[in-house]
């Protein structure tokens, strides 16, 4: 640790810290535009000057200095940072009337109005008068996609948006061209940028100049009313915020959360806003005559109570889908064994995982921030870039420290980091377990649902298992990467089918039953014969095989519980209400229930929870991974078939139209279509 005083305080702050971390250290408050906590120093906008006592006679960069550059003073005086002296304060407002020289005033029509860094400080530490009278520079505005807006003429060249392309991204997007006055930021040859996380640019950038395009001229962020919650695009966790005005949600922004996204978000996770109130189911239907038709909910109630009359409790069955809360599956799962059937899967993509092999099968063990303690990683089956964006920016962040090998058996791709290619099926992993590297003695086994949802997925687990338990020593490297946020907490709630009970792939077949509660299972063909009670948002694959539709709300319109792919339990907070008629999905299911004579103990959100914390305490603590029971490999290796030839296909073949509400929205199938078409330029 270093000592020394900034401002008459003295502090003790490790050598590496830079000036500008230590005077926040001591309270003080250091402008800067360039400078971003998770990216390179670059120190080219100077705003974060200070006065150092002994050094240079002039102001020195805080940001580019670091507190073991300093000296100490003739007598072996502490050394004194300044951050209010008049040589600072008069530095400042030069640097800032230079900013603004070329700046246009468009403050009363830019979105930026409001949240914006350069208005901050402007007022804070610039002067009230400007000098020049020239003309201002012009720039053309650029094309760099469909999710990020550009008008350069407010671009201050903090380079903030090109060290994050090149760094967290990894794809090097953006760049700069010309020098000096002539310099501008754009794309290479103004071509769409490539990246799954190419929106955070325009949370970056402290001015103007990039900012989101969907979301251009909606609102103004005083209007807004803002809501904590957890992205449910992947089963990642990521930290959002969600912006609404009135009922309606205008825009979805990252938190910061160390341990698991940083303050990076996927695309899909901030942009799916418009797939939020797009193609909602707002009112019951019951079909009739062949066509679902509108009804009221005594009229889908009494439907369904009079199929599930008719029926044995071994022909009622229930499939739960990737974006259920763990209180709705809980409500499903309580109703189904009232009725006295044992058929109910939260495994629609079916997937092999299963709970009675111990919670430590199915979880990402060396949990998301313990990528920074591995030494190798081996992805069997995944496609981290296309599954996990947030998760691959952590993986190529540890990647860039060094001594970190990537090992790939599966499909090749581009993950924004180099890999060795092993081979491309099970046979590959055997031959790794045999002869695991001498190199790893704390890697990470990355199986993705690619490798687990085939008929030999036990097999592929196990492989993996002893992969993992081979190569490493001392800790569990095995990390099961989910794609669906709903995943983990069905099977946490044991969301399987019980003794005798069928799989969500035999309930799909014709004949197996006679009906079938879909709790917004969209990604799975239903094929003719049972009747269909579907509880959903959208009207997606799943609504257009229904025979009763009870429309249900979305993440942004309930309060819900969540386990991400680590088993960190998160709980989501209702942004706004849904639509119409539409009711959460647990209050639908409760008052279906006493009309089914089977009634649900519990009649409040608080009392559902009660009884869930009680059967389940763990999803109590939340924000924290508990410790759950361990891999029985035994019974995992005497459950597993012998695995086949068959090469490892990534389980997401399109990011951008993952579930059903990415499908209903309009941006994400602009961005789809932009893929496929990179897709196939870059096959050419």
């Amino acid at each position: 640790m270093t000592r020394l005083f900034v401002d008459d305080i003295e502090i003790d702050v490790p050598p590496e810290y830079s000036l500008l971390q230590a005077c926040e250290e001591a309270g003080a408050e250091i402008p800067r535009f360039c400078y971003h906590e998770r990216l390179s120093i670059a120190g080219n906008c100077r705003m974060c000057l200070v006065e150092v006592k002994g050094g240079p006679p002039k102001p020195t960069a805080s940001c580019a200095v670091a507190v073991r550059d300093l000296r100490p003073g003739p007598h072996g005086e502490l050394p004194v940072v300044l951050t209010k002296s008049p040589m600072v304060k008069k530095a400042r407002e030069g640097v800032m009337e230079f900013l603004l020289i070329n700046h246009p005033l468009d403050c009363p029509i830019c979105d930026q109005g409001g949240e914006c860094d350069l208005q901050d400080q402007a007022m804070a530490f610039g002067v009230d008068a400007s000098r020049y009278a020239e003309n201002k520079r012009a720039v053309e505005d650029k094309y760099i996609g469909p999710l990020v807006k550009t008008s350069m003429n407010r671009c201050i060249h903090c380079t903030r948006c090109v060290r994050f392309t090149a760094e967290v991204a990894g794809t090097g997007d953006m760049g700069a061209i010309g020098r000096g006055e002539d310099m501008e930021i754009t794309t290479y040859l103004e071509t769409a940028m490539g990246s799954e996380l190419q929106g955070n640019v325009a949370d970056l950038c402290p001015v103007g100049a990039l900012l989101p395009k969907p979301y251009a001229f909606k609102a103004r962020s005083w209007e807004l009313t803002k809501t904590q919650s957890i992205d449910v695009m992947d089963a990642v966790g990521s930290a959002i915020r969600v912006d609404t005005r009135g009922r309606e949600v205008m825009r979805i922004l990252p938190r910061a959360n160390d341990a698991v996204n940083e303050e990076w978000i996927s695309d899909k996770a901030r942009q799916v806003v418009d797939g939020l109130k797009a193609r909602r189911l707002d009112r019951p239907y019951v079909r009739k005559n062949g066509k679902l038709a509108p009804a009221s909910w005594q009229e889908a109630f009494a439907a369904v109570a009079q199929k599930v009359k008719d029926a044995r409790p071994e022909r009622i069955g229930a499939i739960a889908g990737d974006l259920c809360a763990v209180e709705d599956m809980f409500a499903l799962q309580g109703l189904l064994c009232s009725l006295g059937s044992a058929s109910l899967d939260c495994r629609q993509d079916g997937t092999r995982l299963d709970p009675r092999f111990g919670r430590a099968s199915y979880l990402f063990n060396p949990t998301i921030a313990g990528i920074d303690e591995a030494d190798g990683l081996v992805l069997v089956g995944a496609n981290p870039r296309k599954e996990a964006p947030v998760l691959n920016a952590r993986i190529r962040k540890r990647w860039l420290k060094g001594g970190f090998p990537v090992v790939v058996i599966g499909e090749q791709a581009d993950l924004t980091y180099p890999y060795k290619y092993l081979g491309s099926g099970p046979q590959t992993l055997r031959a790794f377990v045999e002869h695991p590297p001498a190199s790893m003695e704390r890697p990470i086994v990355l199986v993705g649902q690619g490798a687990l949802a085939r008929p030999d997925g036990l097999a592929v687990l196990a492989l993996a298992a002893e992969a993992a338990a081979a190569a490493g020593s001392g800790w569990n490297g095995l990390a099961i990467l989910h794609t669906a946020a709903a995943r983990v907490g069905g099977l946490d709630l044991g969301f399987v089918p019980g003794a005798g009970g069928l799989d969500a792939a035999a309930m799909a077949k014709a004949g197996a039953l006679d009906v079938l509660f879909n709790l917004g299972a969209d990604e799975i063909d239903v094929e003719p014969g049972a009747f269909v009670v579907y509880q959903g948002t959208h009207g997606d694959r799943g609504a257009a095989r229904a025979d009763v539709i009870l429309p249900g709300a979305t993440y942004t319109e309930k309060s819900g519980t969540y386990v991400s792919t680590e088993g960190r339990v998160q709980q989501a907070d209702r942004a706004n209400f849904p639509p119409g008629e539409a009711r959460e999905d647990w209050a639908i299911l409760r008052a279906l229930s006493d009309v089914l004579g089977a009634r649900l103990p519990f009649d409040s959100l608080a009392a559902l929870r009660a009884r869930l914390y009680a059967e389940h305490p763990h999803l109590a603590r939340l924000d924290e991974i508990a410790a759950g029971s361990a891999l029985d490999l035994d019974a995992l290796l005497a459950a597993a078939p012998a695995a086949t030839a068959a090469p490892f296909v990534s389980a997401v073949a399109d990011f951008y139209t993952t579930n059903p509400i990415a499908r209903a929205s309009a941006v994400m199938a602009e961005c789809s279509a932009l893929s496929q078409s990179l897709m196939r330029r870059a096959a050419e």
